[in-house]
């Protein structure tokens, strides 16, 4: 598969080929999902947390005494069912969200991502990436040309000063090639990438590892 090339200026240039291996690979939307359920599962940080009657402030005297009164009988003024009281059944921080994927299913469920994406146009391509200095505004210049601007951006680039000008920007995320994972690339709409970007994905997810992928045509 071959896919437009461009400059900084978004002018095409040429065409770059994609590794079959990458970026030509059958969807299986159910290990997608399960994928993608498991890595949001194991972005949540789990530090909600309500306080239960052990742990409210006061109710260490009786309010009235148990009988006599012509009133229902109370411990404590933090029992739950007391305005103020602690919660009950609420949220606790000790629970642990996380799912295991084996890394074969993680592998396999990015590389049918990218495909989508190249088969979608929505993989820009560029000869090369740089900026003699860190500026937000270059950045933004660039994705501009390339008619992508104000949309959800996914840039894929080892570069300090790229990271630095373009963290700030909304709608866009920067992450290393090697760091690419099918939940990044499936939240933003266009993933931007250069030609020395396209070896490095290719290099560490089929290269560098015994995983082969079965479901490419």
């Amino acid at each position: 598969m071959n896919v437009n090339t461009y400059n900084q200026k978004g002018e095409e240039i040429g065409q770059t080929r994609l590794p079959k291996e990458v970026f030509d690979v059958k969807l299986n939307p159910d290990l997608l999902h399960q994928v993608i359920v498991s890595q949001s599962a194991n972005r949540r940080q789990g530090t909600v947390q309500t306080k239960d009657r052990s742990e409210v402030r006061g109710g260490g005297k009786k309010p009235w005494r148990q009988k006599g009164t012509g009133r229902a009988r109370h411990g404590s003024i933090r029992s739950p069912i007391w305005v103020g009281g602690g919660a009950t059944f609420g949220p606790r921080k000790e629970k642990n969200y996380k799912k295991i994927i084996p890394e074969k299913m993680r592998k396999e469920a990015l590389l049918m991502v990218l495909s989508s994406k190249a088969k979608q146009k929505f993989l820009i391509v560029l000869e090369n990436l740089k900026i003699d200095k860190i500026k937000t505004k270059e950045i933004a210049e660039i994705f501009k040309n390339l008619k992508c601007q104000g949309q959800s951006i996914l840039l894929a680039i080892k570069d300090k000063n790229i990271f630095l000008s373009a963290r700030n920007i909304e709608k866009v995320k920067v992450i290393e090639p090697r760091n690419l994972n099918a939940l990044d690339v499936l939240s933003c709409k266009y993933l931007i990438t250069t030609k020395e970007g396209i070896k490095e994905i290719e290099k560490t997810f089929i290269g560098n590892s015994k995983f082969k992928n079965q479901n490419a045509k």
